[in-house]
């Protein structure tokens, strides 16, 4: 078995020299990551594995060590150039100690066997392989890493002290017995620690500071002192009760965490676990389906584990407390006194007194008391709809005989326009538009709409926008799919319109949508005839759709006009690789985009390289612009309206923190009698709506859009 893990060690090993050579992407990222996580679920087992089988041997107990040695050096050398070179101290501890060893003979001698070098060489790994994860903000991970060396210089340390000590016994002096195995006081202390950290996490947001350790979480003081009351039975009740409830906290925090990050908002008991599906969903659109198997298994793997430590750690914590009353009783006097003084100071100091587990349990039982009144609230806002029951022919006189496209463009906020450094390169490419679609006889306005949702829930943004309610999440999205709201599909169906959605993200049928909005015609990634290579996240540049569109829906000659719903997802994350927009006679069945994705630039972790992120998510918006003015000008239609709409601004790595959930949108015909319509709307004219530009919520636009071009006028 230890065979095997210095061949998984060569991989990671491998892996490390291509990353110095060219930095990995998320993918091989992953897979050196997982191959190093499976090199060390195999060391935890291998020894033991060796015992029952008889094979163990000082030879292989060597190989083992010097196993495990080299693939913290490899891990050391992947990290170290992205958390900072100090890491390699971690890698290069037990070369160093060799070396010292050809100085000093003394540093030859053996030492006793000693449970807690194994531990902190564990540490060394398991701590190097979640940095190359890259999933903890840098703070976090260089804090980790930096626990991790202390343990590591403790741990030599007391190796070295021991030697110079014994350095003029013997050679064939006995070794003492040493420890094997954990002692019950080492157990109890670490058990002490997963429940200290887990009730009072740090604040990984602001950057894991020393004062996050100092924290004194009073659900674990209350827990001990119970411990010490209850009999034997009802401990270990209570310890399983509080094992699956501490578990329950970490995973509402870690989700409370991620939805702050991605969505720039909180994560909600009541609608919002349908996120998950949908965020697997993603990986496997971009990373492919065995990443997005790897991520499932592993997360439903860390929960197990974690609600087993914890189970654990309860019980031996509350055994413990049982078994020794007065002594953990003292500890609690002082740990409650303590509590009781940094609270009633308040300040820096008041940040000692720890208390967020049983706030985030009140916080948690608010949020949801809250959440089943606003379903109320909501079905009544649903049912209050002054279209409801509008004959057909009373709706959308004002744009009989056009077709009406309205143009999903993904991840356009406002941010592209203003206030970042990438802003002049997507206006030059809007000025330039401008110039010429108003050379080629189109007219437009434009303005800024704020979006229910921030950074991903495109679906939130179309509902909203379609059906003049506010569905700011999924617990009102899933209500708004069961109403019977008016939506702007079914009323241009109403209208005598043919209704088509073309969604090309979407890789499964819709029947809950299709139930809702009632278009004539899905087009997903599946029906559309698309042969070409997947750009990251998009199965198709936003150019073929639109050609696709073009062929079988928007042709010449007699036919019904069209109501489509377009979206345009090449500007999703992870924004790279961008198309490259090709002559229109050429686009076919997508064939000709062959190869383009190999010059179209890599994907980054935004968290990571934000600057990269941003990079090519502004190249990918100048795409999506430059693709939709190509198309109006190869293809004008005097009979054509387009609305362009952004969905949501993008991740807060491209916008910055607290930066609003505007997005433009611009109305664009060339029919004049269709922009009279919206002049009282006070929109500014082009498609560059510029920073005093009017800011509307998008639950009015059904609303506008209804009353503008209503019998009306």
């Amino acid at each position: 078995m230890t065979a095997v893990r210095a061949v998984l060690a060569l991989g990671v090993a491998a892996l490390t020299l291509r990353g110095l050579v060219t930095p990995l992407d998320e993918r091989w990222t992953a897979v050196l990551v997982g191959t190093s996580a499976v090199a060390l679920v195999l060391d935890a087992v291998d020894g033991y594995v060796a015992r029952r089988t008889g094979t163990v041997s000082a030879s292989g107990a060597r190989f083992d060590m010097e196993t495990d040695a080299f693939l913290i050096a490899v891990l050391s050398v992947h990290v170290a150039p992205l958390l900072g070179w100090w890491v390699l101290a971690i890698g290069a501890m037990r070369y160093a100690y060799v070396l010292a060893a050809h100085a000093w003979p003394w540093l030859r001698r053996p030492t006793p066997p000693r449970y807690w070098a194994k531990v902190v060489a564990a540490v060394q790994g398991i701590v190097l392989t979640v940095a190359s994860a890259t999933l903890l903000p840098d703070p976090t991970a260089r804090s980790l890493l930096a626990v991790a060396l202390l343990l590591l210089v403790e741990s030599f340390g007391h190796d070295v002290v021991w030697q110079w000590r014994h350095r003029y016994d013997a050679k064939d002096a006995p070794l003492p017995a040493g420890t094997t195995g954990p002692t019950p006081r080492m157990l109890t202390l670490a058990a002490v620690a997963v429940l200290w950290v887990t009730l009072a996490p740090p604040r990984v947001v602001d950057g894991v500071t020393p004062g996050d350790f100092a924290r004194i979480p009073v659900e674990g003081v209350a827990l001990a002192a119970l411990a010490i009351v209850l009999p034997r039975r009802g401990r270990r009740a209570a310890a399983v009760v509080v094992g699956v409830v501490v578990t329950a906290l970490a995973v509402l925090r870690a989700l409370g965490l991620g939805f702050d990050l991605y969505l720039g908002r909180s994560f909600h008991v009541l609608g919002d676990w349908s996120y998950l599906p949908k965020g697997a969903e993603v990986v496997r659109d971009t990373e492919g389906m065995p990443v997005a198997v790897l991520a499932v298994v592993g997360v439903v793997a860390v929960v197990g584990v974690l609600a087993a430590v914890l189970t654990w750690s309860a019980a031996r914590v509350a055994r413990t407390a049982a078994e020794q009353p007065r002594p953990t009783a003292r500890t609690l006097v002082a740990l409650g006194t303590a509590w009781l003084l940094c609270a009633a100071v308040g300040g820096p100091v008041g940040g000692v007194a720890a208390a967020g587990s049983a706030g985030l349990v009140v916080d948690t039982v608010d949020q949801v008391r809250a959440d089943h009144r606003d379903t109320g609230v909501f079905a009544r806002e649903l049912r209050s709809d002054a279209f409801a029951g509008t004959p057909g022919d009373q709706l959308l006189r004002g744009l009989r005989g056009k077709d009406v496209l309205l143009v999903w463009f993904e991840s356009y906020g406002r941010v592209a326009l203003e206030g970042s450094w990438f802003a002049p390169s997507v206006v030059d490419v809007l000025e330039e538009g401008d110039r010429e679609l108003s050379a080629a006889g189109y007219r437009s306005r434009s303005a800024f709409l704020t979006s229910p949702t921030f950074g991903a829930g495109s679906w939130l943004a179309h509902g909203t926008f379609q059906s003049g309610a506010w569905a700011d999440g999924e617990r009102r999205y899933g209500q708004l799919l069961d109403s019977d709201r008016l939506s702007l599909t079914r009323a241009f169906s109403a209208a005598g319109w043919r209704t088509v959605f073309d969604v090309p993200a979407n890789t499964r049928d819709w029947p809950e949508g299709a139930a809702y909005y009632g278009f004539d015609q899905l087009y997903d990634s599946r029906n559309v005839g698309y042969r070409g290579p997947e750009f990251g996240y998009a199965s198709m540049p936003d150019q073929y759709t639109l050609d696709h569109l073009r062929r079988t829906e928007l042709t010449p000659g007699p036919r019904p006009r069209v109501f489509a719903e377009v979206d345009l997802v090449s500007s999703h994350h992870p924004w790279a690789p961008v198309p490259e927009l090709v002559p229109w006679s050429e686009v076919g069945d997508g064939s000709v985009y062959d190869g383009i994705p190999d010059r179209g630039g890599e994907a980054v972790d935004g968290h990571r390289d934000p600057g990269g992120a941003q990079r090519n998510y502004a190249a990918s918006v100048r795409y999506t612009w430059r693709t939709l003015i190509s198309f109006l000008m190869t293809y004008p239609d005097p009979d054509r309206v387009v609305i362009v709409v952004g969905d949501h601004q993008p991740h807060s790595f491209v916008t910055g923190r607290d930066a609003g959930r505007d997005v433009p949108i611009s109305v664009i015909a060339q029919d004049p009698d269709v922009l009279r319509r919206i002049d009282g709307w006070g929109w500014q004219a082009g498609v560059l709506p510029g920073p005093d530009a009017p800011v509307a919520r998008m639950d009015t636009m059904r609303d506008r859009i209804l009353t503008a071009f209503g019998p009306g006028r």
